[in-house]
């Protein structure tokens, strides 16, 4: 039986996630999870690239591989929490499978359900998102843990043929809310029209 260490996290979301879209170009298309991390991309800068999911909790990972898998010539970047990635722990096998070179996900591992009153989820208790992923078959998997491991971790999310799984251990803070265009149709025809031009 192995013991875990466990650390307190000190990487602040907002300056990683900024760092993550940081000059991207056309190539790069963003899935943002449920809730926080929705914020923390819109705090990025609004992009219409970028397709903000107001709900659909646990659906980030599988749309970003539909994405992957239809725009091959595209960098598929998903952003979750661990709450949403925990609701889609199977999307992990089946990312395995079909092994897009082109998906990454960074989960924002803050260790509490965000929108429900912050209750700790199982990895404040030690569950390892990446080493499930990593057990599943996913290319690459790794776990940041300080402002030390950021730049590897910006470089497999954005560079590392994939499927890449990132987590990044972040702090449980309470930030104000960055809130993107919220009409779901409006949010879909403009990420199509960046994707594909006009119709």
């Amino acid at each position: 039986m192995t013991t875990r260490t466990m650390t307190t996290p000190t990487i602040h979301r907002r300056p990683l996630v900024a760092r993550l879209l940081e000059g991207r170009d056309e190539r790069l298309l963003v899935v943002t999870g449920l809730g926080t991390p929705t914020y923390d991309a819109a705090a990025a800068g609004d992009d219409p690239r970028t397709f903000f999911l107001w709900g659909a909790m646990g659906g980030a990972t599988m749309m970003g591989l539909g994405l992957a898998l239809a725009q091959p010539d595209k960098r598929v970047l998903v952003l979750a929490g661990d709450g949403e990635m925990l609701m889609s722990v199977g999307s992990l096998a089946t990312v395995a499978m079909k092994r897009p070179a082109n998906l990454a996900v960074v989960v924002l591992d803050n260790e509490h359900f965000g929108e429900t009153g912050m209750q700790p989820t199982p990895t404040h208790a030690g569950v390892d998102l990446a080493g499930m992923a990593a057990a599943a078959g996913w290319a690459t998997t790794l776990t940041a843990r300080t402002d030390a491991d950021i730049p590897a971790l910006v470089e497999a999310a954005r560079n590392t043929p994939g499927p890449v799984f990132a987590v990044a251990k972040i702090m449980a803070e309470k930030l104000p809310f960055v809130l993107p265009p919220k009409d779901g149709a409006y949010l879909k025809d403009r990420f199509r029209q960046a994707v594909l031009g006009e119709a």
